[in-house]
């Protein structure tokens, strides 16, 4: 059964599991925040390098498994697989949704 992410959730599993680079300004908010990994990146240049870097590092791909909430808080549980201790592993992803866009993202 297929899961219908909110858009820029969609996009961004797209874009995560792209061997390429894209703009993520098309699914992020100019003044988002990530946190991951005890690091938190503010605004869509630091996002955009930890993205960058973060596939570069692991070569990972996100498989999206279910999804809570709606509205302005969706929960994503994903089994991430790539070149790092313990993979694959499943990470929760809670995404803050603003004006179509992600303006936060926790992952977890």
């Amino acid at each position: 059964m297929a899961i219908h992410f909110p858009a820029p959730i969609a996009l961004f599993f797209q874009l995560s599991n792209d061997k390429n680079s894209a703009s993520l300004d098309r699914c992020f908010a100019t003044d988002a925040s990530v946190h991951d990994e005890k690091h938190t990146y503010n605004g869509i240049a630091e996002i955009t390098d930890w993205f960058i870097e973060s596939k570069k590092k692991y070569s990972y791909t996100a498989e999206p498994l279910e999804m809570e909430g709606a509205d302005a808080t969706v929960i994503v549980r994903a089994r991430v697989s790539g070149n790092f201790p313990g993979s694959p592993a499943v990470l929760r992803y809670t995404f803050e949704l603003k004006n179509d866009k992600i303006w936060s993202l926790d992952i977890g």
